[in-house]
């Protein structure tokens, strides 16, 4: 039994209504430090510092000393620098075998080169070192919401399970979405102990780890204001470690305008929108006409594994209030998002995801038999400039949501899994760097391998599992 996550079937939903909370706000924007037109510089360091979640005050690992981390902002075509500076403390070896003060950043979604001192997560640094990031962001799509994270192997479950994390937003390249108030929201959980983040044991592996508290850009339960019948953009990343949220608001529905890797053609109204680790999805919420408080709740949902098969949990609560506000949703949003046609030269690649449970507790994760380390790792090797299908088949009892950096595809198929989830990504025109692949399922990728060459990687993103060898090499020439 894998984690007691309501294997043979849910038969009890634990409710989580924690008390309404203080005013949603907005994660703090990183300062521009830059005067130069079209460059983005910030400084960026990872640190512990005391942070308040939910009325206790605990020692996180954050970035900048917030938690969640300060957005990014930048747009199109804009230069990325970040001066980032390692200052978390050596405090010896984990269980992975890495220093836990060993870290680096990875721009989870951006498209930009893989190599040098760009997207780079082959590169990493102990405590007390200091290194210039610099992205060319030329090529990447407008419109979508991404976020940054550490990515050293042996270390990412641990780092940001600890908190470092946060949002990185790539503005719109058109007006279509401009009217509207625009919020970001950070998915993420946590358990605390000791005034810290409670330590990982090898069953937190196998099943990845999810907290007792669940937070909305570190708030529990913050209460946003939106008029009757005004029109409210938000834009979502889940970054939690292994936590799935099947999110819903109560008399309301939630139509989905963006994805992973950009913005759709026109909204897709669903009742329930599926958001695994590392996903992030740009919705409109056009508030009732009735005045009163609605429930975002993430609804229970069995990913084969931990607690949240049956949660049902209230992660916001959205205040109708206020003189009534009409506003109109758009017909269109981005009229040059299409779905693109498989190319019949078009390389085709079979990964197989697995997990393994050892005697004594421990486990194994591995892409096609192999499990990632320094010195063996299952590596594609691909032209650039080419279109290639990838099949991804899940030969365990837990979905998986894979990623792969630097170049968004598009979903062919799902077998498994949620319907509504399948059916929003396989008939839409949708980005996607990260896709659940359903336990004991598949999914079938378009991936255009565009404009970038170096090695880069693809990977589990339950972190827990990426740590344990579920990732491979990307090798593009």
């Amino acid at each position: 039994m894998m984690g007691g996550g309501c294997m043979m079937g849910c038969t009890s939903t634990t409710v989580i209504d924690p008390p309404r909370g203080a005013a949603f706000a907005d994660p703090p924007t990183l300062p521009n430090l830059s005067m130069t037109s079209g460059v983005v510089e910030v400084n960026l360091e990872a640190k512990i510092a005391p942070v308040n979640v939910n009325g206790t005050t605990a020692n996180l690992q954050t970035y900048n000393g917030f938690f969640p981390g300060p957005t990014i902002k930048v747009k199109k075509g804009d230069i990325l620098k970040v001066h980032f500076k390692n200052s978390l403390p050596y405090t010896g070896v984990n269980d992975m075998g890495m220093p836990r003060d060993m870290t680096n950043l990875h721009t989870h979604g951006l498209h930009v080169s893989p190599a040098g001192n760009a997207d780079n997560v082959l590169v990493h640094f102990p405590s007390g070192e200091t290194f210039d990031y610099e992205y060319d962001l030329s090529l990447h799509r407008g419109g979508n919401l991404n976020f940054y994270h550490p990515h050293v192997h042996g270390n990412v479950a641990e780092q940001v399970w600890a908190g470092q994390a946060g949002a990185l937003e790539v503005a719109d390249e058109g007006t279509a979405l401009s009217g509207y108030e625009t919020h970001i929201l950070v998915l993420k959980d946590i358990t605390l102990s000791g005034g810290a983040p409670e330590a990982h044991t090898s069953a937190d592996f196998m099943n990845g780890k999810e907290g007792d508290t669940m937070l909305v850009n570190g708030q529990v339960n913050p209460v946003l204001a939106m008029r009757p019948g005004q029109v409210q953009r938000w834009k979502i990343v889940n970054a939690s470690n292994a936590r799935f949220y099947k999110l819903s608001l109560g008399s309301h529905s939630l139509r989905v305008v963006g994805t992973d890797g950009g913005l759709l053609d026109k909204p897709y109204t669903q009742s329930t929108v599926l958001l695994s680790p590392g996903e992030r999805v740009d919705v409109l919420v056009k508030a009732s006409s009735t005045k009163g408080y609605y429930k975002l709740q993430a609804l229970p949902y069995n990913r084969g594994a931990g607690d949240s098969a049956n949660q049902q949990i209230t992660l916001m609560t959205v205040n109708v209030t206020g003189s009534s506000l009409s506003q109109n949703l758009p017909a269109m949003v981005d009229p040059s998002a299409t779905r693109l046609n498989v190319p019949a030269n078009a390389v085709t690649r079979q990964i197989t995801l697995s997990m393994g449970m050892g005697m004594m507790g421990g486990g194994s994760a591995s892409i096609n038999g192999i499990a990632f380390s320094d010195t063996e790792a299952y590596t594609i090797v691909s032209g650039r400039e080419t279109y290639e299908v990838w099949e991804i088949y899940n030969h365990s009892m837990m979905d998986h949501p894979f990623h792969q950096h630097v170049n968004p595809a598009q979903v062919i198929s799902i077998s498994g899994g949620d319907s509504a989830y399948k059916s929003l990504y396989t008939t839409t025109p949708a980005w996607k760097d990260t896709v659940i692949v359903p336990a004991m399922g598949s999914v079938k990728l378009l991936v255009p391998v565009k404009d970038y060459g170096g090695t880069t990687v693809f990977h589990c993103h339950i972190l827990e599992h990426e740590d344990m060898g579920m990732m491979g090499l990307w090798d593009i020439l």
